[in-house]
């Protein structure tokens, strides 16, 4: 197998700014897999906040190629050997993985949520996410996305609570909160406390990340479900957080690929836990490898499609918080300039109530 990687650059069309942190521009890393005349596409989408950057994806992918093998169907082995080189760089393993997966389904001639057994008629819809802005900014900004049948909101600035007001008396939809670790315990119920009257069907990661405690100081205390984000990448975090959260958010690039977010979203089903499918700003290739495994999830939030000013890719998201899940074989992903009304019309339609 031929391993290959170039720089994917993003822009959000407006600055995606959470309690960590924003930016418009999303330095991705493409990542190419070819082998027998086929070639699998893959993703890597590295987090600042998990110490990741495209130069040291760039560096994990160029130090794993000659390494690679030559057999494409050996997952087990492969993601042994990738534990072994990669073990901290979950983003460039994520890559790799959902290039391997790619080539099978294409191989095959099969989408992969069908070599998985999956019923894309069970995929719920997705949320799609405002970040922090001033009320002006906000303003704009939820005009552009009154339309989705759900939102999640970025909270951890001034004013958290009054924006989520003016965002109430406009949006009837669902809205769901994502604090990305920025209160302490009683912070985090004194808000959640006071939204309570506003119909909010979730929040996120209300405390930082190793306060495993908080989580379940706030959950005690919370009129509002718990999830973690930030406390959870993979299936050995989940015993630690039962109890102490309502549910978990999986991201594909911090799992590290499609196997391991399936073998935590499992556990977290064993220590009845809600899951959630998340993601980073990815373009559709990425979130098309994470929406195969939406069939098994209870909520989504893979979004990024709708953040983007333009999307290289076609894939999963569609309009109006859907996901669908191709028909195309691998992970139903194609560059946007070939994407067609037929092509799309083979998908399967998703989006449960």
């Amino acid at each position: 197998m031929r391993l290959k990687h170039e720089p994917l650059e993003l822009e959000t069309t407006y600055e995606f700014r959470i309690a960590l942190g924003g930016r418009r521009r999303h330095a991705n890393t493409l990542v190419r897999i070819e082998h027998g005349g086929l070639t699998g596409l893959g993703e890597a989408a590295p987090s600042h906040y998990y110490g990741e950057s495209q130069a040291l994806v760039e560096a994990a992918i160029a130090e794993w190629a000659p390494h690679l093998g030559d057999d494409p169907f050996a997952l087990e082995a492969i993601e042994r050997r990738l534990e072994g080189v990669l073990h901290f760089h979950r983003a460039a393993r994520a890559a790799i993985e959902m290039a391997l997966h790619d080539w099978i389904g294409k191989r095959l001639g099969l989408p992969v949520w069908r070599l998985l057994g999956l019923d894309p008629a069970t995929t719920p819809l997705s949320c799609v996410t405002l970040g922090l802005a001033t009320p002006e900014e906000m303003e704009k900004k939820l005009e552009t996305l009154i339309d989705f049948p759900m939102l999640k909101v970025k909270l951890g600035g001034p004013g958290d609570v009054d924006n989520l007001r003016r965002i109430r008396r406009r949006y009837s939809g669902s809205i769901r909160i994502d604090a990305n670790t920025s209160w302490n315990a009683s912070e985090a119920v004194r808000v959640l406390r006071a939204i309570e009257p506003l119909g909010i069907e979730l929040v996120e990661q209300p405390v930082p990340r190793e306060d495993l405690d908080g989580l379940r100081w706030v959950r005690e205390r919370s009129p509002i479900p718990v999830f973690a984000d930030e406390s959870v990448h993979s299936a050995g975090d989940i015993a630690n957080l039962a109890g102490r959260v309502d549910g978990v958010n999986l991201k594909i690039m911090k799992s590290g690929g499609i196997r391991e977010m399936l073998r935590t979203l499992h556990a977290a089903r064993a220590h009845g836990m809600k899951v959630m499918l998340g993601s980073m700003v990815e373009s559709s290739l990425a979130l098309s490898a994470a929406a195969q495994l939406a069939p098994l999830a209870d909520y989504l939030d893979l979004d990024g499609h709708w953040l983007l000013a333009r999307d290289p890719f076609d894939g999963a998201p569609r309009e109006k918080g859907r996901i669908v899940l191709s028909d195309r074989p691998g992970l139903g992903v194609v560059p946007a300039e070939r994407a067609s009304p037929a092509g799309a019309s083979r998908s399967r339609r998703g989006g449960r109530a």
